[in-house]
């Protein structure tokens, strides 16, 4: 079993949003022996989608190797403007060279996802990549994690994520545990 971490974000820093959430799915996965990576868009490398290029980048092999290799996948983003970033559809439009793969695209991999706003309108980005993800031919799974920014963290100590969304994350990790056939 592997899992993969989308970290839409273009943030580099590990006390980032981010990186603290990337860094949580990990830690959690790896409690429970799950093999996981994260994948860091700001240091991908990809570059703007052109399938008129000669060949495929390098970048890009690497990112769909490791979106095809993952049984389960874990997509976090921040919302801008509404949606996900434009860097972040960028890369998950890369997929497009595994369009003659037998499964093509990300066939039946499940795909839990993470969006967090400064409002309260992190949904419109669930339902961004919740779009895009079942265009790939993916599952995604039943519960998502909205979350409102000024919540994410606990107020006496704001390098610790709430307990409230621990639980949340928690909940979607064993979700796509169940899902992805991990628990048995």
């Amino acid at each position: 079993m592997k899992a993969l971490i989308f970290n839409g974000a273009l943030e580099r820093r590990q006390e980032s949003t981010s990186g603290k959430l990337s860094n949580y799915f990990s830690e959690k996965l790896n409690q429970i022996g799950i093999d996981n990576t994260i994948f860091n868009l700001a240091d991908s490398g990809i570059p703007l989608f052109d399938l008129s290029l000669n060949r495929v980048p390098n970048a890009v092999k690497i990112m769909n190797n490791l979106f095809l290799e993952a049984d389960v996948h874990f997509w976090l983003s921040p919302l801008y403007h509404g949606s996900i970033p434009g860097v972040m559809k960028n890369c998950l439009d890369w997929l497009e060279v595994s369009a003659q793969n037998k499964p093509a695209y990300l066939t039946d991999k499940h795909i839990g996802l993470v969006c967090w706003a400064d409002g309260v309108h992190a949904l419109q980005g669930i339902n961004a990549m919740d779009a895009i993800a079942k265009s790939l031919r993916a599952w995604t799974l039943p519960f998502s994690v909205p979350i409102m920014k000024s919540a994410l963290f606990e107020s006496d100590n704001p390098s610790v994520l709430s307990s409230a969304y621990q639980c949340k994350l928690d909940l979607l990790v064993d979700i796509a545990m169940k899902k992805s056939g991990a628990y048995r």
